[in-house]
């Protein structure tokens, strides 16, 4: 089923919210232990995705030559921006507000690699791995944002389904224009750059250090269009 990781990231976000609504006061030791948990298990998710290269050239080039472009369009400023931007327009940071609440969860479980990749996944091969792991994830901190933001945090699962669910179904089109040998090679390397990036959101989720992970999204596009460009220039150097 394309679309079950979607529902279950979703019903998680909106059962998470309404968990967060019941319980208060939540100690800081625990949200942060939980946390590290999760980002040591987004990092072994990365680990595992990366480790699936056929051609580790390709992945350093895409996620080089990602990040170049990506810090030239300045994607992760430019999503800062307007999530502070979309923040002012609903009233700012008012504690409780139901806008607040709904945009500032939006903004964080939709705007990423894990979305784009998870539901991508889902389209293309059926699995729902990373779409399950951000489940987790957002389900965890949907309780911490509904404790403090209020239940605007559980509508949030509406934008959240339609975005990775569109995501997911478009992604299932793609084999109509390309052969099913060419989009399998496309996929590993994709899929091992996206566990790069997924790594770097894992280091995010431990604070141990800042890695601008938006930035590295053109990066995927990169390696999907490596893999065709690799075997064109395989058979030109064969003759």
């Amino acid at each position: 089923m394309i679309l079950l990781g979607t529902i279950v990231n979703a019903a998680a976000i909106f059962v998470g919210a309404l968990i967060g609504r019941l319980l208060s006061g939540i100690p800081a030791a625990i949200r942060q232990t939980v946390m590290q948990g999760i980002g040591l298990v987004v990092i072994i998710l990365g680990l595992k995705m990366s480790m699936q290269t056929e051609n580790f050239i390709l992945l350093i080039v895409s996620i080089v030559v990602g990040s170049i472009f990506g810090g030239f369009l300045k994607i992760e400023a430019k999503l800062d921006q307007f999530g502070r931007w979309l923040e002012k327009k609903v009233g700012g940071k008012k504690e409780g507000s139901i806008a607040t609440g709904f945009v500032t969860a939006t903004l964080v479980y939709c705007i990423g690699a894990m979305a784009v990749l998870g539901a991508m996944d889902s389209g293309l091969r059926g699995n729902h791995d990373i779409l399950y792991t951000k489940a987790m994830m957002d389900g965890f901190s949907a309780i911490i944002f509904s404790s403090t933001l209020g239940i605007g945090v559980a509508l949030s699962a509406v934008p959240v389904f339609l975005y990775q669910g569109a995501i997911a179904l478009l992604s299932t089109q793609i084999n109509q224009f390309v052969s099913q040998e060419l989009l399998d090679q496309i996929l590993v390397e994709v899929t091992a750059v996206g566990g790069l990036m997924i790594i770097g959101i894992g280091i995010n989720i431990m604070e141990l250090r800042k890695v601008n992970v938006a930035n590295m999204l053109p990066g995927l596009l990169i390696a999907a269009i490596g893999v065709p460009f690799v075997q064109w220039l395989t058979v030109i150097f064969a003759h």
